[in-house]
Formats: C-alpha cells, structure tokens, sequence
C-alpha cells in the first residue's frame, strides 16, 4: 500500500522559506543522507526485493553514498526496474520550488529564464510551491526513435506565434531530463539510445549546456541519472559512446535468484492471487518449488539462449497459470476445494514458450525441451521432500499388481479411495502435507509422489487420453 503523504510545509514565498531556516541540498546529498538513514535503522534500501541482500544491495548503497549516476546491468526479469523506481523513496519527501517553474528551479538558485525574472521581480516575495518527491522521477524507455526535443527539449512554435524571438529561452519548450531537475531520471534499455542523442545526453549531464535549433542554452541541472542495460548490449563495441559510459560512477550486476527458496518467496509475492468464490485454494509448496526449479533448469540449460535470460516473471506466470488449472477443475467438477496437480504441468506450454529462447530450434524441440525441464523439476522436488525410507513400501504395494489412474479431470475423492487401497501411499502423502492436507491438496500430494517413483525408475507409466496409469514394473 502507497504510504499516504504528509502535508507540505508551510511557507509559501521565498521570504517565508528563508525565515523558516531551509537550506537546499543537492539531490546526491539527500540521497547520501537517507540511504545512511536507512542503514542506521536497519531498513532495507529496497522494498520488495528478494534475493540481493548480500550482492546487489551493498553495492547500490555504496554507490548512492558515494554520489554515483548508476547503471544496473541485468538480464530481463531481475528488477531492475522495481529498484530504479524505488530509489525516489529515498528523497525528502517535500521540495521547495519556484511555483510555475517546469523544471523545478531551487528558489535560492534558479536555473530558468521564467524562475530568475520572477526572482528578480518579487525578491523575498516569490511565490513557493512544493512537489512530492513522487513527481521528481522521470523515465525515458530508449529507442530508436528517442530525439533530443524528448530528453531536453524544443522550441516551441506556440511559443514563437506569440512575438517571442527563436533566441529567447522562454520559446524552449523543455524536455524529461530537464523536468526532473532536482530528481532522478532513468533510462530504461540504454544501448538502445541513438549515439547522437548520448552526446546531446552527455552535454547536458556533463557539460550543463544544450544546443536547440542552433540557441545554446545553459542548464546547470541537479540530476542523478540512473540507467539500465542488457550485459551483451552494453559490452558490444560502439553501443554506448565511451564518454557516456564513463559518466557512470557504478556498475551494478543484477542476477536471477541464486536458490530455490529465495525463487519461491518472490513467486508467493508476487503472483496475482487467484481466488475463486466458494472454493478454497491451496497450493502446496512443493508445487511452488517445482515451478521455481523448472526456471532454474532452464537458466542452466545449453539448449535455452541465457542472452536473452529466463525471467522471473516465467515463475510467476508459471504459477498463476497453474492456480487457475487447479480453479477451472473445482468449477468443472463441482468441488469446493482447489489445488494444482503434477498432471496440470501441461499447462504451463501457454506460459512458457513464449518466454524462453531454445537454440537451434526445430519443430516440436522447444515442446520437448520444457517437458525434459519439468521432468528434472519433479525429480528434484520429489527427492529433496518425499520422505524416502517410506517409499520401499509403497513400490511394494504396486507389486502386488495394484494400479493407481490419475489426471486433470479425475475427482479428488478417487485420490482417497485410492489412499484406502494403497496405506502406505497415505502415510507418505500425510508426512509431505502436515496441516496444509485437504481433498485437492492429498491428490496433489499423491501425484507427485507417483510420478517422482516414475521418474526414479520404481514405477511404470501409461498415458492415455490425459489419464496417467501407474503400475509396478
């Protein structure tokens, strides 16, 4: 929930400002000091945020103590996003501001034509609005087709209709990086930024002037710049001119959750809830956990492009779509409570392909890849928390030729009828769900079970119209 914001301070003209004893700082200075703030307290820098504790965090708190313009290098779905926009929290959340200034002019120090004459005119009576510290960040996704009138600015024709001449600077009609004057502004996909409009970049970060329409125009700005960029985009010879790169005082290397855990705990965050009126959801964690490790697999995978990168947001998706498998069989079938299944791991084709990138593709080889990255998820997930010393048992009650079919559309009441034939098979399935053991959760539970002895070899398996049979070998 977005913090409500307290009400500005009270002074409302520069005389007012400066009896009340404000004294401006720059916007490296606040974030120095709130980032130390925050340190002190023992906040994290960011909220929301997993994985990054002890990589990412302590190099993006010292290079915001440092007063460094940033570039995070990361693959796509590591938040590198979330953490850009998340820095504005670490302004004071109220500004004093010249009022009518479009770019945000410090009353003691304005910067524009429209600020310095009215300063000039009323003295201690200028007039003094506030802006929130959330309408001092400004975002540019680069392009292409990114020019200079986007990131600092035009004449404006209007402007000139009025009587004003093309060498007057009220005819500017400014751009992002000059609005976001005494604020943060972000450069999403940088290397995608035309070389012509870095070097305009560079002048008015570096230099403090622009050329306009042949009118050179003075911006001394107070601007933090962040920025974001692919590692192969940012390497490649001539992607960014050096000057440009050089005007970053800190590199920061993102990554994908190092572990299985730390992946489950963003997908719980993060994925939309989906519930349902008079159904009760339950997903166990060890379908979480599979769904974590299928995107692991798949970053470790040669056959899958790690340019590109798998995202976290495969995870989530992943998981959501299996949510609603497990919501569209309780309404199919009349019951009042949910759970994903190991059957409904088909499901997530429609989530996934379009997500990753399979080298040398083929037809049909994309669809086998996931299937082999979802095999190992199980067998990994069936390992790491089915109890094994049970397990013998179980494979023995098959061998006395019993069968046990399962399947998307079968009713969770056939999973425990099944549990009473085969006891053994209950015993395991009440360890691996504790308190979380409901009718769709136990039918969960028993394909997992089933499936990782498949897997493992202890068990045979026959596929039939969506109905998996499952006997001894």
């Amino acid at each position: 929930m977005t913090p409500v914001a307290s009400a500005p301070p009270g002074a409302s003209t520069l005389g007012e400002l400066r009896t009340s004893g404000y004294r401006p700082v720059s916007v490296r200075e606040e974030l120095r000091r709130n980032t130390l703030a925050r340190l002190a307290a023992h906040e994290p820098l960011v909220e929301g945020v997993l994985g990054f504790e002890r990589t990412v965090g302590p190099q993006l708190e010292r290079a915001l103590i440092a007063g460094h313009d940033v570039i995070l290098l990361g693959e796509r779905g590591q938040a590198k996003s979330r953490i850009v926009r998340s820095l504005v929290d670490l302004l004071d959340e109220w500004l004093p501001v010249v009022a009518g200034s479009e770019i945000n002019d410090d009353p003691f120090a304005p910067v524009s034509r429209h600020a310095r004459d009215l300063v000039e005119r009323h003295g201690d009576d200028t007039p003094v609005a506030w802006v929130h510290r959330s309408d001092r960040y400004g975002e540019k996704l680069a392009t292409p087709d990114t020019s200079i009138a986007d990131l600092i600015g035009e004449v404006d024709p209007i402007k000139v209709a009025e009587g004003r001449y093309l060498s007057d600077e009220l005819t500017i009609h400014y751009g992002l990086v000059p609005r976001t004057n005494r604020g943060i502004f972000a450069i999403n996909e940088l290397p995608d930024l035309a070389e012509r409009i870095q070097v305009g970049l560079l002048n008015v970060l570096e230099e403090r002037d622009v050329q306009i329409r042949g009118y050179r125009v003075r911006l001394p700005l107070d601007v933090v710049l962040v920025a974001t960029a692919n590692p192969d985009d940012y390497t490649s010879r001539g992607r960014i001119i050096t000057p440009l790169k050089d005007r970053f005082g800190a590199q920061v290397r993102t990554h994908y959750p190092e572990d299985v855990a730390t992946e489950v705990a963003i997908v719980q965050a993060e994925a939309h809830p989906a519930d349902s009126d008079g159904v009760s959801l339950v997903v166990p964690r060890f379908i979480d956990e599979i769904v974590a490790r299928t995107s692991q697999a798949a970053r470790a995978s040669a056959r899958v492009n790690q340019r590109s990168g798998v995202s976290v947001r495969l995870s989530i998706a992943n998981r959501e779509t299996l949510v609603a498998a497990a919501l569209r069989r309780a309404a199919r079938l009349g019951e009042v409570d949910a759970a994903p299944r190991v059957s409904d791991l088909e499901a997530l084709f429609a989530s996934t392909l379009g997500k990753i990138e399979v080298e040398a593709l083929e037809d049909g080889e994309d669809e086998e890849l996931l299937g082999e990255l979802l095999d190992r998820a199980v067998q990994q997930t069936f390992r790491e928390l089915v109890p094994s010393e049970r397990l013998p048992e179980v494979v023995g009650a098959f061998s006395t030729g019993t069968t046990a079919e399962v399947g998307p559309e079968v009713p969770a009441a056939r999973y425990e009828a099944l549990l009473a034939d085969i006891p053994q098979l209950g015993a395991v399935v009440e360890a691996l769900l504790g308190e979380q053991r409901t009718p769709a959760a136990t039918a969960s539970a028993v394909e997992l079970v089933l499936e990782g002895l498949h897997l493992s070899r202890r068990l045979n398996k026959d596929g039939v119209d969506g109905l998996a049979t499952y006997r001894g070998r």
